[in-house]
């Protein structure tokens, strides 16, 4: 829409010599206007208005209205019913016959702002517009006045405004500007005029309550809309649903995102709180780094150290484990030779002694001087069941004995020197740990990140060696790997662990087990190989105790198999190979030399039966660490069946193979024969079975019936069920029965 141009009012001074010369137009539109105010259709007398305004003072321009008529405003001729607009006065006044059409337009403006709401009905109901040739001939009346020169021009250009510019800069300046806002006033007019005739032809209601509301159209009902049915609204309605369905799902995926993304931004939040001060974390860290940089280097400078007197220790443990065992084959050798040579040598001696080399008398003397202290010292404790053989001849001499505890000490000498320099930051398991242990309670995303808990056990190795310097596994009554500091220590590091305690596989959880199979099953099986005697129980009872610890508690019930452990299995199991083939050894004399008990012979035999029943004895204490394979072959296969069945079989019929032959029975494992369906006892036993039922048939004959008892108890006891029956009606011995139904 077109806006009315902005108008400027001003005032005109007119000297009296103006007042003959030119007509005022503002008077005679003030006239005008006064007269179609009062309603009256009669002109007044131009000349008395103009003699009215006429002379020496400040004349103002009438307002103009901010609308036209025909565009917003409307005017009522004194009530005759025709409106003032639909009139346009083109008449000049009576001296120059002029007519100022602008200055009209001003006047009906100013009338059409004050005039009534009444006024403004009335001229809604009949609004009549001038035609382009009644607007046409104004127009020429209106360049006509212009070229008379009675009429103040719109246009400056004109000539005859030269002598007026030429009297009064100041009104030609006015003139000029009014001129302007005058051409663009008409302009707009003709604007407004175009617009109204478009809107009084396009208007249906009756404008009489003078709003402006827009014209409503009329529906026609000639225009065809498709059909419309149910299914149509049905599936309108589902596709609509779908879009929202969607919609609502794709707002809750990203509800749900949004969610998440608050919970890790108060997660981080709730980090970074903790972790504030990034200075201290800088701080903390750094001194972290220069600490484990430190330990490094002293432990890998003490490492060299610990590994001498490692190698020290471990030497000295293995001379004296090697003199022993040598010490003991010269002597079975020695004496197995001297007894194999006595008969001959007795028929040649003709003074009644043993003719023999000084050596072979030396080592014979040693071997009974020992013998004769062990017995003295069963004496004293009250042990009168002792078999001979079944002691552990370890005894070493006063000198050896002394060297042996000299270098030992001066071996503990160096040993306390090693971190004798050093803090106990730095030596200190404890100490070591709490360091990790104070990183892993401030912060444990980078303690986990960083796999602490798989290299603590490799910074941890040198100084468990250290500690581990003066433990003798096969000493009894040794400090066992519970009771160690280093071991607590790792235990209680382990149970203070901030990780989640439902992960099997944490790392920290790990920390025992693998210092275990890296630093103590290494020296455990060092001592497995070199040192331990499978003969002495002693020795054996100690080494399953810290195997026991090693085996069952830190490994089968996490499920591990590692190699280490494999190793520490084959060794005992080699170790124990080679002592069969190398210690053991029963000679077989004829019955005529073994009848007398108090021979050498058969002593000798005697103590050569029991160290091997010994041994067998102590292979089966590894029941439960070794597989049922493993020791049926090692006591069974090799043992029992190769060296001790054979002793049984050509001793002397009685009592005391029958005291053998439960001995054998009671060192057997009882989860072996647990079954109660079991019939038939194990395919290794055959030999020992057949030994038996020969030994009760030899009693059977005698007076030895509690022995022939003792027999049939041991048949039930190995599950030889089907061979005590056979035993009991062959030798009729029926009242025995019932130790059968007992089972």
């Amino acid at each position: 829409m077109a806006h009315r141009p902005q108008r400027t009012f001003r005032r005109r001074h007119v000297d009296s010599s103006d007042s003959d010369g030119a007509e005022d137009p503002t008077a005679e539109a003030g006239a005008q206007r006064e007269q179609a105010a009062r309603g009256s259709p009669e002109r007044g007398p131009l000349p008395a208005v103009r003699a009215e305004l006429a002379g020496p003072r400040r004349r103002a321009r009438g307002p103009r209205g901010r609308g036209r008529v025909w565009a917003s405003s409307r005017r009522a001729d004194g009530g005759s019913g025709v409106p003032e607009s639909r009139r346009v006065d083109l008449s000049t006044d009576e001296e120059g016959g002029t007519l100022h059409s602008s200055e009209s337009r001003d006047d009906q403006t100013s009338s059409s702002d004050s005039s009534s709401s009444l006024e403004e009905r009335k001229f809604s109901s009949a609004v009549q517009i001038p035609d382009a040739a009644f607007i046409e001939a104004a127009r020429r009346k209106r360049e006509l006045a212009r070229v008379q020169g009675d009429y103040i021009p719109l246009d400056v250009k004109h000539p005859s405004t030269t002598s007026a510019v030429k009297r009064n800069t100041s009104r030609n300046e006015e003139t000029s500007e009014n001129s302007q806002e005058d051409e663009n006033q008409d302009i707009w007019e003709q604007q407004q005029m175009r617009k109204a005739v478009k809107i009084t032809e396009g208007r249906d209601t009756d404008l009489s309550h003078g709003s402006d509301s827009a014209a409503v159209k009329k529906f026609e009902t000639s225009i065809s809309f498709p059909p419309v049915n149910l299914e149509i609204i049905k599936k309108q309605l589902n596709t609509r649903l779908t879009l929202l369905q969607d919609t609502h799902r794709s707002h809750q995926r990203e509800y749900e995102k949004y969610v998440e993304d608050i919970k890790s931004s108060k997660s981080t939040i709730q980090n970074l709180e903790r972790s504030s001060n990034q200075a201290l974390n800088y701080k903390f860290y750094k001194s972290m780094k220069m600490y484990v940089e430190n330990l490094i280097d002293c432990l890998n400078e003490k490492i060299i150290h610990i590994q001498e007197i490692e190698s020290s220790m471990h030497a000295l443990l293995l001379k004296q484990a090697m003199t022993l065992m040598k010490r003991r084959q010269d002597e079975l050798k020695h004496e197995s030779t001297y007894l194999q040579q006595l008969p001959r040598k007795a028929e040649t001696s003709t003074n009644g002694s043993l003719a023999v080399d000084e050596n072979t008398q030396r080592i014979l003397e040693e071997v009974e001087s020992r013998r004769s202290r062990r017995r003295q010292a069963r004496t004293l404790a009250g042990n009168f069941n002792h078999q001979e053989g079944t002691s552990s001849d370890d005894e070493l001499p006063s000198a050896e004995r002394t060297d042996f505890q000299e270098n030992q000490g001066d071996i503990l000498q160096d040993y306390k020197k090693v971190f004798e320099d050093v803090n106990d930051d730095f030596c200190s398991i404890q100490n070591i740990l709490l360091k990790f242990q104070e990183w892993r309670e401030k912060f444990p995303d980078s303690y986990y990140e960083a796999f602490i808990g798989l290299c603590i056990p490799k910074l941890l190795n040198p100084v468990i060696r250290f500690q581990l310097i003066d433990w003798n596994p096969l000493k009894l009554g040794s400090i066992g790997l519970k009771q160690m500091s280093w071991f607590t220590s790792i235990e209680e590091f382990i149970d203070t662990s901030v990780e989640d305690t439902k992960k099997d596989n944490s790392s920290d959880k790990k920390i025992l087990s693998t210092v275990i199979n890296k630093t103590v099953i290494p020296r455990l099986t060092d001592f497995l190989e070199f040192i331990w005697d499978p003969l002495s129980t002693s020795q054996t009872t100690s080494l399953i105790i810290h195997c026991r610890v090693i085996l069952e508690e830190h490994s089968t019930w996490k499920n591990e198999v590692s190699k280490s452990k494999q190793d520490l299995l084959k060794s005992i199991v080699s170790r124990m190979k080679k002592s069969i083939e190398d210690d053991v050894f029963i000679p077989l004399y004829p019955k005529s030399t073994v009848e007398d008990k108090t021979s050498p012979h058969s002593k000798f035999q005697e103590r050569q039966f029991w160290s091997a029943l010994k041994l067998f004895r102590n292979i089966f204490l590894w029941n439960g660490l070794l597989p049922d394979d493993t020791l049926r072959e090692l006591g069974l296969g090799k043992l029992l069946n190769r060296y001790l069945i054979i002793a049984l079989l050509n001793a002397i019929p009685g009592p005391d193979v029958v005291k053998k032959c439960s001995q054998i029975a009671a060192c057997l494992p009882e989860k072996w024969f647990e079954n109660p369906a079991m019939k038939m006892s194990i395919p290794q036993m055959e030999s020992f079975i057949q030994c038996l039922l020969q030994s009760a048939h030899n009693l059977s004959r005698s007076e030895f019936r509690n022995e022939v008892k003792e027999v049939i108890l041991i048949l039930v006891k190995i599950k030889a069920l089907n061979q005590a029956e056979s035993l009991i009606e062959e030798d009729h011995l029926d009242d025995l029965k019932s130790l059968i139904k007992e089972v």
